[in-house]
């Protein structure tokens, strides 16, 4: 059933290695030859071999690449100019050629641009303009203009935001104060009001936060535990609630949020609240700092 989206499933299963240090324990080679295998003649990637181009998988591939320092291996200004031409006049991007818009796709086209070194190639500007017009009333952000706040889409926004230098034009105050509000007593934070706990929101909302400045308007230790009963004792993995089965998504997200937070019983490289990814590996790309918020450091210091 996930064969639709291997190219990501790779992502996240790599990235929650590198996280833990053990990045070294998988054949590079291997998944270089797989990830290349979904590269199209577009110049995008689908989500397995022999599928259509999609922004999601693009992105995911572009970042399995960057983990290997094998951005070489696909011809960057190719697929960099795939991603450039699903920007549409209004400053959104549509996901493939299909044409469905949504947030998350004007993230992924300006994550994964910075990544290749090629953000000059879309319209930056008009690209801010049309995420600004998907804030709603109460700080947060929808997949369109006048749809509902959701955390997963506020990170794609503030991501953008954060890449184009133009988190000055939002409140991050109220947003933070809605973000704030989504931990639940169990520790555990949620996407939106009256919905359960997630362990994939330990990301999507406290990458946000991270970015906006302000983590310590949650709970980290309840944060920590939540994410923690959510382990398999057995086999270690993280799953989405307590006492439910673990996949690689949630355990990816899972480590992502103990690493944002600095947990300290088990020492994990410090991921990047903006692209996602390790700071070690964004350093050796060139990544400009100043696009993104170096919050590690100085979250270990107040930790």
């Amino acid at each position: 059933m996930s064969q639709h989206l291997k190219v990501s499933g790779a992502f996240w299963g790599l990235s929650a290695m590198e996280l833990l240090g053990h990045l070294d324990k998988i054949n590079r080679q291997d998944v270089i030859e797989f990830v290349v295998g979904c590269w199209n003649s577009d110049g995008g990637f689908g989500g397995n071999v022999g599928q259509d181009s999609h922004m999601l998988y693009t992105l995911s591939a572009v970042q399995v690449l960057c983990l290997f320092g094998a951005l070489d291996a696909i011809d960057k200004e190719k697929c960099a100019c795939w991603v450039a031409s699903m920007q549409l006049p209004d400053g959104s991007f549509q996901g493939d050629e299909w044409g469905e818009v949504d947030t998350r796709f004007v993230y992924i086209a300006m994550n994964c641009l910075q990544l290749l070194g090629r953000l000059h190639l879309i319209d930056l500007d008009a690209a801010v303009r049309w995420v600004l017009q998907c804030q709603n009333w109460d700080g947060g952000f929808g997949v369109a203009p006048g749809a509902e706040s959701h955390a997963g889409q506020i990170f794609c926004c503030v991501g953008a935001l954060s890449i184009a230098n133009a988190l000055h034009c939002i409140d991050k105050e109220q947003l933070s104060s809605w973000l704030a509000m989504r931990q639940l007593p169990s520790g555990g934070l949620n996407g939106r009001p009256e919905k359960k706990a997630d362990v994939c929101y330990s990301w999507w909302v406290v990458s946000s936060l991270s970015m906006l400045g302000h983590t310590d308007w949650i709970d980290r230790k309840a944060l920590f535990n939540f994410i923690l009963a959510c382990q398999d004792a057995e086999d270690g993995g993280i799953s989405d609630k307590p006492g439910n089965m673990a996949d690689v998504y949630h355990t990816f997200y899972g480590l992502c949020g103990l690493s944002l937070l600095g947990y300290e019983d088990y020492p994990l490289n410090e991921i990047n609240p903006v692209y996602a990814m390790p700071y070690s590996v964004l350093e050796e790309l060139g990544v400009p700092e100043e696009r993104g918020l170096h919050v590690g450091k100085a979250r270990r210091e107040k930790a």
